[in-house]
């Protein structure tokens, strides 16, 4: 099957985006570097065929025995690849191998039998040796005999090894005229399967090499690695758990110390060339890691299970950074990878839960970062000694219910990303609880939300009123900063990253930062006007406490009582009318004729500020200037109500002792 890793999709990658190339159990896939419509796809016992995208047609081209030859032994899983030297030439092996220079067309044989050449039917199984009548002898079993793994330096063109499931390996270093075997590995057991064959990125010398003795009862990490091309070998499972036999390998394209091995048990890295090595988690189950790949454009590393499932580590870059003088650091930031800047799309739309969705990247800028330690709160540090105290036998003091109070007045600690342009302006702020080693998190791309914010019972420094217009595509930078016990230290950074614009619109805005000054225009109206929208709530409801407190004051005059009766009226009709807050009608299209309130014409423009990146339309630009018309009347009469009207009824009010009302200081004299 072939799809994508990503989408712009908000809600991922959906099924609609695979389709099949071959049928089959499936097996090594390769596709064209130069021409990705052209896939060559497998299925069980070598069963290859070139596929094309453009027309879905699929050509079988396995090698089929010259006159004369005995029929080829084909592993159910057969390998097979294209050179790093010629997009055109493919290599796969039977129990030979073979090479083609055409895509397939044609084939040459480049090797007699590589195998050990041994006929099972000679072992014992189960301690017996068994007749042909015996049940299922042989049946839905692979030949014996195969070569299995398969593998062409990247560094020299022509050189290439072939592992068997008989424990041999062969290297040869002209396409196949002459092959040198290697039978015998140090401390590993004789005839054990090749998993797989990993020539080194760097040093046409080096190969590494897995094994796999599970049919042995054996699940020992046999990992080695050779500097002279297979003549000896030393072992590089370092710390590997002793139970996880190794299916695969990959070595980063940049530091050569850097190796992964996928393992019966998921997947391990190192980056001392395989002295310590360490798991990779983080949403990754224990099951076998049978393939990998790095996608180097990208810097993914990219898992094939044997539950049939793909994993990706997307941008696995900071791993190279890892070194000890970092990692002494309180906080440290990783360089961050360029940012995709779009507007992810609806998913499935209105398609319901039984469209599968593949988890997208966090979009945006993500920001990579490890913490050496949680600063402890006063509470945490309380219990621990308490713990202490409590095993020694010993008394534990107790708590006053002042220090209980500056317990729970303490704000916990937290981090807070700092993101700024070029021109050194604060563009965003994210705040994140802190975690011990290394975490993500990450920038959508857009400024900070204008909106109103209300705090709730208690203050959380995490709790922001989230994303506004997406910011300028260009230049940033970001900082790292810890704030515990109300001292705020700056931890890392700055970093710098670009904001890279996805070229995937046909009708871009031909000025890109015309288009974001028009959006800023609008966030700026929207935030003044939604912000009046909440404080005449705010004065509708003290008009509300102001007429029930009259209504018990006793020396209250019908005259204030119609004064307030008068703003509370006025009020209604700028919430209903103006702003239209409360209408019990389903839709504004379903309303009979009536002026346009104030935030329907915002929401229009305002949703197209999120919406696309196109050159605003003129019908946007003319709701922007309507507002700026009409708007301006509404709010002088809220400010007057507000800041005149009702403080001068209050004051009334308490002159003659009626009720306090809520939200209002009575005089003390």
């Amino acid at each position: 099957m072939r799809g994508p890793s990503q989408s712009t999709r908000g809600e991922g990658v959906l099924t609609d985006d695979w389709f099949v190339t071959n049928g089959g159990d499936g097996f090594w896939s390769q596709i064209d570097p130069v021409e990705p419509n052209i896939v060559y796809a497998e299925s069980q016992y070598g069963g290859m065929v070139r596929y094309d995208r453009k027309s879905g047609e699929g050509l079988d081209i396995r090698p089929e025995p010259r006159k004369g030859e005995d029929s080829y032994k084909w592993n159910w899983n057969t390998p097979l690849l294209i050179s790093p030297f010629s997009h055109t030439r493919l290599y796969c092996a039977a129990n030979k191998v073979f090479r083609s220079d055409d895509r397939g067309n044609t084939w040459q044989v480049i090797s007699e039998d590589l195998t050990a050449k041994i006929d099972r039917n000679t072992w014992p199984v189960m301690g017996k040796y068994w007749s042909i009548d015996a049940v299922q002898k042989d049946v839905s079993t692979s030949l014996y005999g195969t070569i299995i793994s398969l593998a062409e330096s990247t560094v020299k063109e022509n050189l290439l090894y072939a592992g068997t499931d008989d424990g041999v390996i062969q290297v040869t270093e002209d396409a196949g005229k002459s092959w040198t075997k290697i039978s015998a590995f140090p401390g590993i057991p004789e005839n054990t399967y090749v998993s797989c064959i990993f020539p080194s990125r760097f040093d046409d010398n080096t190969v590494f090499a897995s094994f796999d003795n599970i049919l042995r009862d054996d699940f020992k990490p046999y990992l080695l690695k050779s500097t002279d091309k297979g003549k000896s070998w030393i072992s590089v499972a370092g710390d590997l758990p002793a139970n996880g036999t190794v299916h695969s390998i990959q070595q980063d394209f940049v530091n050569p110390d850097l190796l992964f091995a996928g393992t019966e048990f998921g997947c391990f890295f190192t980056i001392d060339g395989g002295k310590k090595w360490i798991q990779l988690k983080s949403g990754i189950p224990t099951i076998p890691v049978r393939d990998m790949t790095i996608q180097k454009r990208e810097t993914d590393l990219v898992l094939a299970t044997f539950g049939r499932g793909f994993y990706i580590l997307d941008d696995y870059t900071p791993l190279r950074f890892i070194q000890k003088e970092n990692l002494d650091k309180e906080g440290y930031l990783f360089p961050v990878k360029d940012a995709l800047m779009y507007l992810p799309s609806d998913g499935k739309g209105s398609q319901g839960s039984t469209v599968y969705t593949a988890k997208n990247p966090d979009f945006g800028a993500v920001f990579t970062y490890y913490l050496k330690e949680v600063p402890k709160t006063l509470k945490e540090k309380r219990q621990e000694k308490e713990k202490e105290l409590f095993k020694k036998g010993e008394p534990i003091p107790q708590p006053s219910d002042a220090d209980l109070r500056t317990e729970n007045n303490e704000i916990t600690p937290f981090l807070t990303f700092t993101v700024s342009d070029e021109n050194g302006n604060v563009v965003r702020i994210i705040r994140k609880s802190p975690s011990k080693g290394i975490s993500r998190v990450n920038w959508d791309l857009r400024y900070q939300a204008t909106h109103p914010i209300e705090a709730g019972e208690k203050y959380d420094p995490l709790k922001d009123n989230g994303s506004g217009i997406l910011a300028m595509p260009g230049k940033y930078k970001v900082a790292l900063s810890l704030t515990a016990a109300g001292e705020t230290k700056l931890l890392a950074g700055p970093v710098d990253f670009n904001a890279v614009v996805l070229n995937n619109t046909t009708l871009p805005a031909a000025n890109r930062a015309a288009l974001v000054d028009f959006h800023k225009k609008v966030a700026a109206l929207a935030r003044v006007m939604q912000g009046t929208e909440e404080y005449a709530n705010l004065l509708n409801k003290n008009v509300n406490d102001i007429l029930t407190s009259l209504n018990s004051a006793p020396a209250a005059s019908p005259e204030l009582k119609k004064k307030a009766l008068e703003l509370h009226l006025k009020l209604d009709e700028i919430l209903n009318v103006k702003f239209n807050l409360r209408s019990k009608k389903p839709s504004q299209e379903e309303n009979p004729p009536a002026p346009v309130p104030l935030n329907s014409r915002l929401e229009k423009i305002a949703w197209s500020t999120w919406s696309s990146t196109s050159q605003p339309t003129q019908l946007q630009l003319d709701a922007y200037q309507i507002l700026n018309d009409e708007f301006p009347p509404v709010y002088n009469q809220i400010r007057q109500i507000g800041m005149t009207d009702i403080p001068e009824l209050v004051k009334q009010m308490d002159e003659m002792k009626a009720p306090p009302v809520p939200g209002w200081l009575p005089e003390y004299k």
